[in-house]
């Protein structure tokens, strides 16, 4: 910016010279400009600008730059027309340069540089001129840091100290300002500030300023921090430190007692944790008491300003208070809590003790339990609602009413706090069978298991008997326990078994009855005997016997339709019947078969129809395919 203005100066100067001239008569006037003051920074280059000037012709014989320190003159730069040179042993050996336009070039500027630069031209018969420029040099101060006493301070102290704030390596001297809030602070009746300046032996300052000022509690909340301003070239700059909080010292006005857990409601048997907070600092010591009527405050015992109590009971239902005793200020301050301990008791049943109850007769059972709220109660039998009240009410029962039933008593307003007792509710009667199929369908000769399953009380128990007999361990009979496993015969199957579940109360019978599968064999070339008992690898044979059968015959009768739709079967009539439909569809086929012996002649065997068909059977077949 300097070397700008100063080459503006200069142009315009010649300019003015040249368009007026020198006028006649008068003596030449030899001029050298300067800029008055040129700003740098320590560790910048500053440009100093020469420029002669004269109202006449002229011829620069000599040029000469001086540095002048406090009147003290020193040579550092001489060029004449037969020499260019920088003075020795001056500081700026070198660190300076002057260009053909006489630009004295100083890099890298230091702070020693802060003084006068005189540029000196001589010009022969026509004189010499010369001029000087003041050098500033600047340099940026540190950050600016404050530092908060640790011992922390009293809200009654006058005006204490607050804190110090420092800046390192500035020139020339910064200047700190303080802020409260970004409020600037200055001195008054509640605020004092002490600013101290050093010179460092580099030349450099160090500027420290201490704020003390009065405080309230208030202020534990503000923001304090320093502002650091300071010169550089062309420009004035800022710097502000970290804002930070102090460490206030204040009596307790007010103290705060919880329960911290559980969070919600208590009950018998949860450990209860109550802590008590005073706003002072720092924190006074706390003690907890057991507020009694008509008796001394009982102390309890606390770690600090926590009171834990384990398992508690009903009885530690009560108001619990926490003082708070400020050894600073000597203040008493003290705040009290009242604790409710929720209770449920033990559930008792009316009756107590398993209830009988005789068949389709009614039964009521009351469930209570007291509680320090409003309860709630509800019955379950396997986990499945069966009432919504206190009493469970049972009319015209069954045997299906038996089981267990479970009174759960809950208080709603406390969520973890509930109570449950079970009972069992017996129905007595004679015994009933349980719904089971009276007839069942068999194989002879497989083995069957057959249940008989009754309900009653006194337990009933369970006799087998067929036809009439009491059924014994043998081969083929085998009872236990309502269960019994026998194999099937022809004369079983007509006679069934009897079940007979008999208690104290009475008895009943149930007749379980066999039907047989009926097992039709077709003809084979051998005869089977129709004593042999049928076993089970004989059933599968017969049943694939009979399938084979009847794709033969699909397969013959779709062959043979096949044929006569080509012409290759001629249609005809005999003398015998026909055995076909007057008005049949085109598409009919009637197969006849017929035979003149006699059954009797050929031996029967069971057909697949039911009918009895001679073994080699060879007579007349008649075949009439209608269209």
């Amino acid at each position: 910016m300097a070397l700008l203005v100063s080459a503006v100066d200069f142009c315009f100067f010649s300019l003015l010279m040249l368009l007026s001239g020198t006028r006649k008569g008068e003596t030449a006037r030899f001029l050298v400009s300067m800029p008055a003051e040129l700003e740098a920074a320590v560790g910048e280059t500053a440009v100093i600008t020469c420029v002669p000037s004269i109202s006449e012709a002229f011829n620069i014989t000599y040029v000469q730059w001086f540095s002048s320190d406090r009147g003290s003159r020193q040579r550092i730069y001489y060029m004449d027309q037969n020499e260019n040179s920088t003075d020795k042993n001056t500081g700026y050996t070198n660190r300076i340069s002057v260009s053909d336009d006489f630009t004295l070039t100083i890099s890298p500027v230091t702070l020693q540089d802060e003084r006068s630069f005189l540029c000196q031209i001589g010009a022969g018969p026509a004189g010499n001129g010369e001029n000087k420029t003041e050098l500033r040099i600047y340099k940026s101060p540190s950050l600016p840091v404050v530092h908060v006493s640790d011992k922390g301070i009293s809200v009654n102290d006058e005006r204490p100290e607050i804190a110090t704030c420092v800046t390192k390596n500035g020139y020339p001297t910064p200047n700190i300002t303080w802020y409260k809030d970004r409020t600037p602070m200055k001195d008054n009746d509640e605020t004092r500030i002490s600013a101290s300046v050093v010179k460092e032996s580099s030349g450099l300052y160090t500027v420290s300023s201490t704020l003390y000022h009065r405080v309230t509690k208030e202020d534990r909340i503000e923001k304090f921090y320093c502002e650091v301003s300071y010169r550089m070239p062309g420009a004035d700059k800022m710097m502000e430190s970290e804002r930070v909080n102090l460490t206030l010292h204040y009596p307790t006005e007010e103290v705060n007692v919880m329960v911290v857990s559980p969070t919600d409601e208590i009950r018998e048997g949860d450990n209860v944790t109550i802590k008590c907070k005073g706003d002072g600092n720092p924190e006074p010591e706390v003690s907890f008491f057991k507020i009694k009527e008509g008796e001394d405050d009982e102390e309890m015992e606390s770690n600090e300003d926590t009171l834990i109590l384990s398992d508690v009971k009903r009885t530690d239902s009560g108001r619990y208070e926490c003082r708070t005793f400020d050894l600073l200020y000597s203040t008493e301050v003290s705040a009290a809590i009242t604790l409710v301990v929720n209770h449920l008791s033990e559930v008792m049943l009316t009756p107590e003790k398993p209830t009988d109850v005789m068949l389709g007769g009614n039964l009521t059972i009351y469930c209570n339990a007291l509680g320090s709220q409003k309860t709630s109660v509800i019955w379950k039998k396997k986990n499945h609602v069966v009432a919504k009240t206190n009493a469970l009410t049972l009319t015209d029962v069954t045997y299906q009413s038996a089981g267990d039933y479970t009174c759960e008593v809950t208080m709603p307003s406390v969520p973890r706090l509930s109570r449950k007792k079970a009972t069992r509710v017996i129905v007595k009667g004679a015994p009933e069978f349980e719904l089971k199929a009276d007839e069942l369908w068999v194989h002879e000769g497989e083995i069957v298991n057959v249940t008989c399953k009754a309900m009653g009380y006194p337990r009933p128990e369970i006799t087998w008997s067929i036809n009439g007999t009491m059924t014994q361990k043998n081969v083929n009979h085998h009872t236990s326990a309502g269960h019994l496993s026998l194999q099937v015969t022809q004369e079983l199957a007509a006679a069934g078994v009897s079940c007979t579940a008999s208690n104290s109360l009475g008895s009943v019978n149930k007749k379980i009855s066999f039907q047989l599968h009926v097992v039709t064999i077709p003809p084979t070339s051998a005869p089977v005997s129709a004593k042999a008992p049928l076993q089970k690898e004989s059933k599968g044979i017969i049943i694939v016997v009979v399938i084979v059968c009847i794709l033969v015959f699909a397969i013959l009768g779709a062959v043979l339709y096949f044929l006569y739709k080509k012409g290759k079967i001629p249609c005809g009539r005999s003398g015998k019947k026909d055995i076909t439909k007057t008005n049949g569809s085109k598409d009919d086929i009637v197969v006849e078969m017929k035979t003149d012996k006699t059954a009797e002649q050929t031996g029967l065997l069971q057909g697949m129809n039911g009918e009895k068909k001679p073994v080699g059977d060879q007579g007349e077949k008649y075949i009439d395919l209608r269209s």
